[in-house]
């Protein structure tokens, strides 16, 4: 039976590792085992990256939302409760881009969340 030889795997698998490195600081890109350590580091910096993004855009939205509501006298909860009682189904980040792009169409959802409460 032959020999299985594992150096073209080895050499294929570092590889990846340290172009996964390329333009780190010092050792991480040069030498594979501290590539290896940085490159899992960053996986998970940016598995976890991922969630807070989400995260940081839903409470700019809300601070968008509220901003607005207080120009029109109202508070952020009160119009969201009004809006739900009076079946607008709007998602935070098209009420935001509303809040931004067109004042008017706002003001709008605010009296109709104030008929409703």
């Amino acid at each position: 039976m032959a020999r299985i030889k594992r150096a073209i795997m080895t050499h294929k698998r570092r590889k990846k590792t340290l172009r996964l490195a390329k333009g780190y600081y010092g050792s991480k890109s040069k030498h594979f085992k501290m590539a290896k350590q940085a490159v899992y580091r960053s996986g998970q910096y940016a598995y976890i990256g991922r969630k807070q993004r989400k995260r940081n855009f839903r409470a700019l939205w809300i601070t968008r939302i509220s901003a607005a509501c207080k120009m029109n006298g109202m508070n952020y909860s009160t119009f969201m409760n009004g809006l739900k009682k009076a079946g607008i189904d709007l998602n935070r980040k098209m009420l935001s881009e509303i809040a931004i792009a067109d004042p008017a169409a706002f003001t709008a959802l605010t009296e109709k969340a104030k008929a409703a409460r």
